[in-house]
């Protein structure tokens, strides 16, 4: 293994624990969605999904297994991401939106140690 792929091996833990970390928060916030869903809502090429499914099923559905992913196949992981404003938009009424929100800053900020 190269030294490279050395350093990037705690980055990866990190990122896996991070993700774990926003799945709970999902649930506990009552955000995650138990039923699978629609291949056509998969299929949309617009930012965040948000012609098909709300923010929240974005993170579970592709934001999650996408990074999970990616991690489990050694790629290159996202190194200017801003997830964060995103929730600040859409989330901010919810009950749960500090846990949810800091979880996903948590994220950018891991993901911008990256540049």
């Amino acid at each position: 293994m190269s030294k490279i792929e050395n350093e990037k091996v705690p980055m990866n833990s990190e990122v896996l624990i991070q993700l774990d970390e926003l799945e709970a928060c999902l649930k506990a916030a009552g955000l995650w969605q138990d039923s699978p869903i629609s291949t056509e809502a998969l299929s949309s090429v617009e930012p965040f999904c948000c012609d098909t499914m709300t923010f929240e099923q974005w993170l579970q559905f592709v934001f999650l297994n996408k990074i999970r992913d990616m991690v489990e196949k050694g790629e290159a992981l996202p190194t200017n991401m801003a997830i964060a404003p995103m929730a600040e938009m859409v989330l901010s009424d919810h009950l749960y939106f500090n846990a949810v929100h800091q979880c996903l800053k948590n994220l950018d900020s891991t993901f911008a140690k990256e540049c």
